[in-house]
């Protein structure tokens, strides 16, 4: 099977606290994993890339990360 080329990037979107959400005044999402190209059988295997690109300080935050995957 060939080698297919993927992109990704990962996002964090914190949550806002009550506070925050009083005075309106909301977190804004940032760019964890920039933009990075890989080589991949599939698009599992290219999710797996970008999974293992999570810097640890988010390892505990991982419901707030979004993983932006696209074939090319």
């Amino acid at each position: 099977m060939s080698m297919k080329l993927f992109e990704y990037a990962v996002l964090f979107h914190p949550r806002a606290t009550k506070d925050e959400v009083e005075r309106n005044d909301l977190p804004e999402s940032q760019i964890v994993v920039d933009v990075t190209q890989v080589l991949a059988r599939t698009d599992k295997e290219a999710l797996m890339m970008a999974t293992r690109a999570i810097p640890d300080e988010y390892e505990d935050k991982l419901d707030q990360l979004e993983i932006a995957l696209r074939p090319f």
